[in-house]
């Protein structure tokens, strides 16, 4: 393929990306571009966790193996419907989701999860790390989605932010000591 035509679908991409379809949605056209422009972020976050949840999961070694490994995936189950949630909730409001590996990678805010770890308490530590991360951005944006005038989105992101407190939790509580 030529670089003219990678170009192409590049600006192509980018077009379908910030452009917003029409609906009957009575919310403002600028207060749906701004939630939608917020809740691809969050889905950029929230297949990248569920992407380093999968990483942890495959390469666990060591002791507690496998509840974590169960463990594990349960959180993957909880985030992929949440993925979804948030995916189908910014096409309402006329948007595209930006959900393909090279999109989600353009547009983390999640720190790169470290490739090259395999005891347990390494990868709960990492998860731990990514799982903070996603919490404290979805905070935010439940609280920007609210001041726009988006109740649902904001609704929304509350439980996507009680599972990944919930999930947060579970995997401190591994980490720790016990008194």
């Amino acid at each position: 393929m030529s670089s003219a035509n990678t170009r192409n679908i590049k600006d192509a991409n980018q077009k379908a990306a910030t452009r917003l379809y029409p609906t009957r949605n009575d919310l403002p056209e600028e207060t749906r571009a701004k939630v939608v422009a917020v809740m691809n972020e969050r889905l950029a976050e929230l297949i990248d966790l569920a992407l380093v949840i999968k990483q942890a999961h495959w390469n666990l070694k060591g002791p507690q193996f496998i509840a974590v490994h169960e463990m594990l995936d349960g959180f993957r189950s909880g985030i992929d419907a949440h993925v979804d949630e948030v995916a189908e909730r910014l096409v309402q409001l006329g948007g595209t989701a930006l959900g393909t590996v090279q999109q989600v990678s353009k547009n983390t805010s999640l720190e790169t999860y470290p490739a090259d770890i395999h005891r347990v308490e390494d990868h709960l530590k990492a998860l731990a790390d990514h799982y903070a991360g996603a919490g404290k951005r979805v905070r935010k944006s439940i609280d920007q989605t609210d001041e726009l005038g988006d109740a649902d989105s904001s609704d929304l992101l509350t439980g996507v932010s009680r599972t990944l407190d919930s999930n947060l939790w579970f995997i401190e509580a591994h980490l720790q000591e016990s008194a």
